[in-house]
């Protein structure tokens, strides 16, 4: 499975000067701007570290998914939620080609945790081997920032902050979650219990 962005989301949508406001920087001096670009690598970086945290995509962009294998021929789980629509199917096989597939065929089952892709004809065909699924759809829980639910908006601006303030301390990694962050986004969690059986809201 990969999962890539077709659209990331722009400089311009995101919070730069509620970032600002949130690590007190002063303003009105002729360098202000300089640490912008600097800042907005700490909001992606959030931004990225809180979506793969909870599954979820916080801005509306569009994604690309290719699919290698079906666990399910009934059903297929979408990788991350919210999905607010399918833009295109299509299989690719490495001799033949790629062969387009109706998206009317198809409906797409709304979930907060799992969104769900069904076929109106009852199953889905398996895929032969060299051949995989692309999914082109839409997703996220706003189409701007100031649609998000106001406690995913604190957790990424706290966690950029962290790194902000943390951005010389080389002991820092990749897992780090400070506890403040950690409880804002935990109710978005999923939690994977076994093959077939998840819940929400619980951190590992």
């Amino acid at each position: 499975m990969m999962l890539s962005e077709v659209t990331p989301v722009p400089d311009a949508a995101l919070p730069l000067e509620a970032f600002k406001a949130h690590l007190r920087l002063g303003t009105g001096f002729g360098e202000s701007g300089l640490q912008d670009t600097v800042l907005i690598g700490f909001l992606r970086a959030s931004l990225a570290a809180i979506e793969k945290r909870t599954g979820k995509a916080l801005l509306q962009r569009d994604f690309l998914w290719s699919v290698t294998r079906l666990r399910r021929l009934d059903v297929i789980e979408m990788p991350l939620a919210p999905v607010t629509g399918i833009v295109s199917l299509k299989k690719v096989a490495d001799q033949n080609g790629e062969t387009a597939l109706n998206t009317s065929d198809f409906w797409l089952e709304q979930d907060s945790q799992t969104p769900r892709l069904h076929s109106k004809c009852g199953s889905f065909t398996a895929l032969a081997t060299g051949t995989h699924l692309e999914v082109g759809f839409t997703g996220g829980m706003a189409a701007d920032w100031d649609a998000l639910p106001s406690d995913m908006a604190q957790a990424v601006l706290m966690l950029a902050a962290h790194y902000y303030e943390y951005r010389e301390d080389t002991a820092l990694h990749g897992g780090c979650m400070p506890f403040g962050v950690a409880s804002l986004i935990e109710r978005y969690r999923l939690l994977r219990i076994s093959a077939g059986a998840q819940s929400a809201g619980a951190l590992s």
